[in-house]
């Protein structure tokens, strides 16, 4: 019997015909054909699910509440646009104005500590991604026939890449909030002018492409929160019987009915193996005719260990993203600034300056990988004989096997050191001046000042930001132990000459990102 898959996020998007998987560089098609496609396809389904917190009544009717979702976006709708107002009218004083306070000290720390918990949470209530849509629906919370825009999809050159495309414009955020200074916290009308930016650039998305385009690809968070995420307990919105899904003929889920639009981020449930892509805003469980829908908690890691179906862009982003932050931190050490220093006399380029920023950061995903690659061709098997044939030569087949067989598990592997080296990074704000949070809501009123006892109180002082750093790194790191010893075991070990090898130089790997990253924060010594 043909079974006709619903639209994938491939096809919605851009065209792609249904029951294939998103388009990807080449390397993520070289893989063994070792599942028929519709075990490939539902192989999560394999997996427990965990719990169902939807099979609750007061959460059910929360989910159903058309108003929830709006509810969640509404209070962070009305920080951000004070943000905004603030930094343009507000104080000059950046250590007293609220822009800065909650976004700098409060805000961009607690994002990492959801990340890590929770997993996409935050593109539930976004501000940004809220505001695009209720523009593009033309509507707060009512279920609209008719969008605002041109409804485009997205060019297929862009979408193959998944969240490169996302990794990139971080990057360049970034660079951009180094250059000037912004987090420092620099002048208030900087953090005022960046957060329009993203706003008015989420804006131009939603009305130039169809549903949460800007979400799921180019949004600089995007990346962020959906790889590092993967150490958070929520699972997002799964089928229930997978059976019930493949014998549905509305597919409501992904294409709207009634009751709820189709899936924003072109997630369907019904193939879902991990969280990386689910943005929990309800909108599937809406739709379902079937009730076949709900939402799962499950263990932490749960989504680093358990998908049957790696992608490489997630692994590369995974090296990028480890790269950014360790630039990061190389950044607040002696030996950077003399280098910086000389390459600004060179070029003219003040700090940061882009060849030391993007070298560094390629760099260090280039050597992540060149790790793999090695570990690859020193004790990975000869894996061109299970592939299909293929135009290409099969001793490139063979080497892309190899690479791309030891490289994504062990990039999933160390997601949850990478993630504590973010939150390790935005500690030293928070515990030095996130009581300033206080004055600068007294500043709306004249009555903050830098001469109140809160403007300068520390929560703790530097020794014991390195300990609570190197703490948090020491946890990420047997994290991240357990979850690479787990992959490799399942992943790494099968295609490997020598399987008990290859896990002890997979682990091994996880000790060197964690004694690295721990060591240069003791070198930092609590630098913000």
């Amino acid at each position: 019997m043909a079974v006709t898959f619903p639209p994938d996020p491939s096809t919605e998007a851009r065209g792609a015909l249904p029951g294939l998987p998103d388009p990807v560089p080449v390397a993520v098609h070289l893989r063994a054909p070792h599942r028929s496609g519709i075990e490939e396809r539902f192989a999560a389904t394999d997996q427990p699910a965990g719990h169902d917190l939807a099979r609750h009544p007061r959460v059910a009717r929360l989910l159903r509440s058309r108003k929830f979702q709006f509810l969640l976006i509404l209070p962070n709708q009305v920080i951000f646009w004070l943000v905004i107002f603030l930094g343009l009218l507000g104080t000059v004083v950046p250590g007293l104005n609220f822009g800065n306070a909650i976004t700098w000290y409060i805000w961009f720390c607690l994002v990492f500590v959801m990340i890590a918990v929770v997993g996409r949470a935050w593109c539930s209530m976004c501000p940004f991604g809220g505001f695009g849509e209720w523009v593009q629906r033309r509507a707060l919370w009512q279920r609209t026939q008719r969008a605002l825009g041109l409804g485009k999809k997205l060019p297929e050159p862009v979408a193959r890449y998944g969240l490169l495309a996302s990794v990139g414009s971080f990057i360049v955020l970034t660079w951009i909030e180094e250059f000037f200074d912004i987090a420092g916290p620099g002048k208030p009308m900087a953090t005022s002018f960046m957060v329009l930016g993203i706003v008015s650039t989420a804006l131009v998305f939603f009305l130039v492409f169809e549903r949460r385009t800007f979400c799921r690809y180019v949004c600089p968070l995007s990346a962020l929160i959906g790889s590092l995420g993967a150490m958070g307990s929520a699972a997002g919105f799964r089928t229930r019987d997978r059976q019930v899904c493949l014998s549905c003929e509305t597919k409501d889920c992904m294409r709207g009915g009634e009751e709820g639009y189709g899936c924003p981020w072109y997630t369907w449930p019904g193939s879902a193996d991990s969280n990386l892509t689910c943005g929990l805003c309800s909108e599937c469980y809406k739709a379902c005719p079937s009730d076949n829908v709900g939402l799962f908690v499950q263990r932490p890691l749960t989504s680093v260990v358990a998908p049957s179906r790696r992608r490489a862009d997630v692994a590369w982003s995974v090296a990028l993203l480890w790269g950014l932050v360790v630039f990061q931190q190389v950044n607040a050490t002696s030996p950077y600034a003399t280098l910086d220093g000389w390459l600004t006399r060179m070029t003219g380029i003040a700090y940061p300056n882009p060849i030391d920023y993007l070298g560094i950061i390629i760099a260090v995903a280039a050597i992540f990988a060149g790790v793999a690659w090695g570990m690859s061709r020193l004790l990975g098997k000869d894996l061109a004989r299970w592939h299909q044939p293929s135009a290409l030569s099969s001793s490139f087949v063979d080497r892309q096997s190899r690479f791309r067989s030891f490289f994504v598990p062990l990039a999933y592997g160390v997601v949850p050191v990478v993630a504590a080296d973010y939150l390790a990074r935005q500690l030293p704000k928070f515990f030095k001046h996130a009581s300033r949070i206080v004055p600068s809501i007294g500043a709306w009123f004249g009555a903050g000042s830098t001469h109140s006892s809160l403007y300068d109180l520390r929560l703790l002082s530097n020794p014991s930001i390195v300990a609570v750093q190197v703490g948090v790194i020491a946890a990420g790191t047997l994290a991240a132990l357990w979850t690479t010893w787990r992959i490799s075991g399942r992943e790494i070990a099968p295609v490997a000459t020598r399987p008990l090898a290859a896990r002890l130089a997979s682990v091994a790997v996880v000790v060197v990102l964690g004694g690295v990253a721990g060591w240069l924060y003791v070198l930092m010594h609590a630098a913000s």
